[in-house]
């Protein structure tokens, strides 16, 4: 399983969401460190639209999204951008 996959089923288990969006940014990435090529699955970016984030902070709800993908990014997974909105927030995605 890539991946990709494996963040999609570990977010859409957690939170349920109404929309989600996985997204592999890292050929948008290469060459800025050694080794990144940006043929991997090394930068993702996350859109997620979940009634898990009502009432709660953009702080807080990066912190729940990154505390559930920390074995990802201890493997491997170097960055991680997050856009997570509750259902009815104005969203850029």
């Amino acid at each position: 399983m890539s991946l990709t996959a494996r963040i999609e089923k570990k977010l859409n288990d957690a939170f349920a969401p109404q929309r989600l969006a996985v997204i592999n940014e890292s050929g948008k990435h290469a060459g800025h460190q050694p080794g990144m090529t940006g043929d991997g699955e090394t930068h993702m970016r996350i859109q997620i639209v979940s009634e898990s984030f009502s009432g709660k902070s953009r702080l807080e709800r990066h912190r729940a999204i990154n505390a559930l993908l920390q074995p990802e990014l201890d493997a491997g997974l170097h960055a991680l951008a997050i856009e997570a909105a509750a259902p009815g927030e104005p969203t850029r995605f």
